[in-house]
């Protein structure tokens, strides 16, 4: 056995590099069943992000579906999400219906029983309209999708849900009125269509609504009946089973469980109740086409759900109403999908990468499809998530994932404690999850300790849980990651003076506010983060545009409260150094948030580090600039604290430094 190398926390030398973290990897998207064939997206950051739908057939083979010069992505809400689907019957060609990003057209493509994909044709008109969330009546030969309109610059994009006369190209208008609107489906014997709305300033976890309506003969849609949902009550994924009776998830007892609608839609029951006290079956649904549940058979649900911060599979008999569990090496679930043969579901575990897998009904088997990254890490390398919970104000308790440094070739010099990253994740109403991710590898196998925070308002914990923000964004979030770090502290896992505070978008917010309103943190790195609440309001997307009502309070009547959870306002309690990096092309956090914080940080004579991205929007997607970000925040930690590096890194020019 190699002895171990004494060296200072944050300058071990590491075998996970950018270009190891970059090289092969993909975020697998949306998913789709047809047949015993399984479709997916992969946004390659090798391929400058471009979105591809890949085939698997039943023999195995694999085929990239999507020509160079189409990205299949959809700007609908910004974030998009269900940007594809299939149709056709089984063993015959099918077609394969996307939304192209340059355009955002929906396109047609004809896919061969053996593969051989055809040339994409455009299905709508070249109209500044974007389309999501689509699915293909047979019957009725349309497609039912989520349109939002953005021909007129001189108001607010409208949304509505459509119909798309799949043979001449043409739609027609089914639903309008509401702010918004998500998941149209359509019975399966193509009587019945069900959807989402909702209106400002909910967002759909806030509350929305479930309607129903018969789709008449001449296209247009009958008498429209409310079954579930409001301004209180967020419902989640509306399904129809294969007899065509409809459910969905509601967190009205405080929980996401799912529920059943009488035939003559005048009622609900729970499918399973005592078994989900406790647990949450579904998601905030920030993109479009997420699915936590299926049908295998009238009788047979198999779901995802999340208990105390780790996802789980379950068997539902929705004839006796009881759950099994389904023992998995997975603690991370994304989205699900299934026939009545097998599920395909996204899924992760601290030692594996999120990736897309196969589940045999038959038999039980588990098959692992394609990996979010294809790299191979010895396991000496590997910093496993652990669950922890933590005290925090109001005697309350908040969770995270702690990573402690790893590193098989390294040990810190007697009595060192490792500086410590705190991460404050984005949304803010999402989550930390404890799948590997390399990102986070990088640091923990270079010495760092990582501590993922999921702050009160994050989901997965409840309804309460999740609310705990509201009105209290820049409050409950900051106070929690300081507590978090304080009583990793306390235990002895970090070094009171080397803690920093990352973020992104959200979770840049609550980064920018910690350092120019607390003490606890020596240095921060925020990554497109909110800097003033009320330049947000006025250049943020519609999606987002009433999102401060909720979290910090209506405007102008809260006004003071804007300005004084801004941290652009808090620039004299600010004494730590800071990284800044921003995409120029974000519309839901515009390039001037950054700029008005830099310029600021550099007037007042502290260390500041400032990169920009040409082509980036909300999130780093390309290859090269995910790799010179990580990179340049590594390099600033060292100069800013004063260990070396093992690796050589291009320096970033940091002002005022020294």
């Amino acid at each position: 056995m190699t002895d171990k190398t004494t060296a200072p926390y944050g300058s071990w030398k590491s075998p996970v590099s950018t270009e190891l973290i970059v090289a092969d990897s993909v975020s697998i998207g949306d998913v789709a069943l047809h047949g015993d064939d399984i479709y997916w997206t992969e946004m390659r950051p090798a391929d400058n992000a471009r979105n591809v739908i890949v085939r698997r057939a039943p023999d195995g083979t694999t085929h990239d579906l999507t020509p160079p010069e189409y990205n299949v992505r959809t700007r609908v809400h910004e974030y998009g999400g269900g940007a594809f689907c299939v149709a056709g019957d089984d063993g015959k060609d099918s077609v394969v219906y996307f939304s192209n990003f340059s355009d955002q057209r929906i396109y047609r493509q004809t896919v061969s029983a053996s593969g051989e994909a055809g040339m994409p044709q455009p299905l709508t008109p070249e109209i500044d309209m974007r389309y999501a969330d689509g699915e293909v009546c047979e019957r009725r030969n349309i497609m039912v999708c989520v349109r939002e309109d953005h021909s007129s610059s001189w108001r607010e994009a409208v949304n509505s849900i459509v119909a798309i006369d799949l043979e001449r190209g043409g739609s027609r208008v089914l639903v309008s009125g509401a702010s918004f609107y998500s998941s149209p489906r359509i019975s399966p014997d193509g009587s019945t269509l069900a959807w989402l709305s909702w209106n400002h300033p909910n967002m759909p976890w806030d509350g929305c609504e479930l309607w129903v309506a018969d789709l008449l003969d001449d296209g247009s849609l009958g008498e429209r009946r409310l079954v579930a949902g409001g301004v209180d009550e967020s419902i989640f994924q509306p399904t129809w089973s294969p007899s065509g009776v409809l459910h969905f998830v509601s967190d009205r007892t405080g929980w996401w469980n799912i529920y059943r609608a009488a035939s003559d839609f005048d009622g609900v029951e729970p499918v399973c109740a005592m078994e989900a006290m406790g647990k949450e079956f579904g998601r905030p649904a920030w993109v479009f086409g997420l699915s936590t549940y299926g049908f295998a058979s009238d009788e047979r649900i198999i779901c995802t759900y999340t208990q105390s911060g780790e996802w789980h599979i379950g068997d539902i008999d929705t004839a006796s109403g009881t759950m099994t569990i389904v023992p998995t090496p997975f603690t991370d679930v994304g989205t699900l999908y299934l026939n009545a043969s097998h599920v395909a579901f996204t899924a992760g575990s601290p030692t594996m990468p999120m990736s897309l897998m196969r589940h045999d009904l038959a038999d039980g088997s588990t098959t692992r499809l394609r990996s979010s990254s294809d790299a191979a890490l010895d396991d000496g390398y590997v910093s496993r998530a652990q669950a922890i919970e933590f005290p925090t104000e109001n005697r309350l308790t908040a969770h995270a994932f702690y990573y402690a440094p790893t590193n098989k070739d390294h040990d810190a010099p007697d009595g060192e404690k490792p500086p410590m990253i705190v991460i404050s994740h984005g949304g803010p109403t999402s989550a930390a999850d404890s799948s590997l991710d390399l990102r986070k590898q990088f640091w923990t196998s270079r010495g760092f300790a990582v501590l993922d925070v999921n702050y009160g308002g994050s989901s997965g914990f409840g309804t309460e849980y999740r609310r705990r923000l509201n009105e209290n964004w820049g409050v409950v979030d900051v106070d929690d990651c300081i507590n978090g770090a304080k009583y990793l502290v306390e235990q002895g896992l970090a070094d009171a003076d080397r803690l920093i505070i990352r973020g992104s978008s959200a979770g840049g917010f609550t980064t920018l506010l910690a350092l120019t309103t607390r003490d606890a943190f020596s240095a921060g790195a925020s990554y497109y983060g909110i800097s003033e609440l009320e330049a947000l309001l006025r250049d943020t997307h519609k999606f987002e545009s009433r999102y401060l009502d909720t979290m910090v309070g209506r405007f102008p009547e809260h006004e003071e409260r804007y300005s004084e959870r801004s941290p652009i306002n808090h620039i004299d309690g600010l004494s730590a150094p800071m990284i800044v990096l921003q995409g120029l092309d974000d519309e839901i956090v515009p390039p001037n948030q950054a700029e008005s914080m830099v310029n600021a940080l550099r007037e007042k004579g502290l260390p500041v580090a400032y990169l920009t991205f040409e082509g980036e929007q909300h999130g780093f997607r390309q290859a090269a600039n995910i790799r010179r970000a990580l990179e340049a925040e590594l390099y600033f930690y060292s100069r800013v604290f004063g260990f070396g590096l093992a690796d050589d890194v291009e320096p970033v020019q940091i002002d005022n430094l020294g």
